[in-house]
């Protein structure tokens, strides 16, 4: 019973991780119909900078909104710059963009600080917060961070004007358009939300798997599938994806396939998901008129 309390409660914390990087892809999804495949690069980057100001000098609780801001303004700029003149364009000249960011970055982080692996310092005590051998210290901050940036952004998205016109341009860009919101400045502020949850979850999770270029890519895969267990028209039910794929493939790699295969597993939820139901399991069937 420990080990499977143990077990539970590590995938919860790796679930947090998840949670972000599904609702990241989920946002940049309803904006433009796509994934992006360069999220988790970003998230590195991101993490990069915060670890360099470290470097010089600044603590993590000070480095970390430092690195939210720039990540949240870089988030716009690759809208702007990239994505607005291309918006228009078809499928797979966005699908090569998302393949040449994620290179972009991927070469820029190992160029600029190198390949080796880096140690990330945890915010939290190394003390056990809670009097039990189930959970660490750590584990418990990242749940607790967590959810309260998902709290602060369901406040943000349900009661600040800007919030409601960033899912109103979503849901009806025509209609938003109709109403007087600028669609345009909202996929921007997506953008730059998304890149700015991204970050959150690089700087939560570096501590655990260390710092390197390719830190991203298994995480990335299992947001994947928590954004296509939980539903990619559903925000919250990304979220919840993300927490349960973090909680299963945690208890099947100790029970039945190993951890070798965890990120097969991951695949093997999101082919399960789409084969049974599509829309995932809080998404919304959509319905077009022919």
């Amino acid at each position: 019973m420990d080990l499977f309390l143990s077990q539970t409660f590590s995938g919860l914390a790796s679930g947090a991780i998840y949670a972000c990087v599904a609702l990241a892809v989920v946002m940049i999804y309803q904006a433009i119909d796509h994934f992006n495949f360069a999220q988790g690069e970003m998230a590195v980057f991101s993490t990069f900078i915060a670890w360099q100001m470290m470097d010089w000098g600044l603590s993590f609780w000070l480095a970390f909104p430092f690195c939210i801001i720039i990540s949240f303004v870089g988030g716009m700029a690759i809208e702007r710059v990239v994505f607005a003149p291309i918006r228009n364009a078809p499928v797979l000249s966005h699908v090569i963009v998302f393949i040449a960011l994620f290179s972009i970055f991927n070469s820029l982080s190992g160029f600029i600080w190198g390949y080796t692996i880096k140690s990330f310092p945890s915010p939290f005590p190394d003390d056990k917060l809670i009097d039990s051998n189930l959970i660490g210290s750590h584990q418990v901050g990242m749940i607790a961070v967590v959810l309260v940036m998902l709290g602060l952004i369901y406040l943000f998205f349900r009661y600040t004007p800007i919030g409601l016109a960033m899912r109103a341009a979503a849901a009806g860009p025509e209609s938003a358009r109709l109403v007087g919101i600028s669609v345009k400045r909202m996929l921007s502020l997506g953008w730059g939300l998304a890149a700015a949850i991204g970050a959150v979850a690089g700087m939560l999770i570096a501590p655990v798997v260390f710092l390197e270029p390719n830190m991203m890519l298994g995480i990335l895969l299992y947001g994947f599938a928590g954004a296509v267990v939980g539903g990619l028209t559903s925000p919250g039910g990304a979220v919840a994806g993300g927490f349960l794929v973090g909680v299963l493939e945690n208890l099947a790699g100790t029970y039945l396939i190993g951890s070798d295969l965890k990120l097969t597993f991951a695949l093997i939820i999101i082919v399960g998901v789409l084969l049974v139901r599509p829309s995932g399991l809080f998404g919304r069937v959509v319905v077009n008129r022919v």
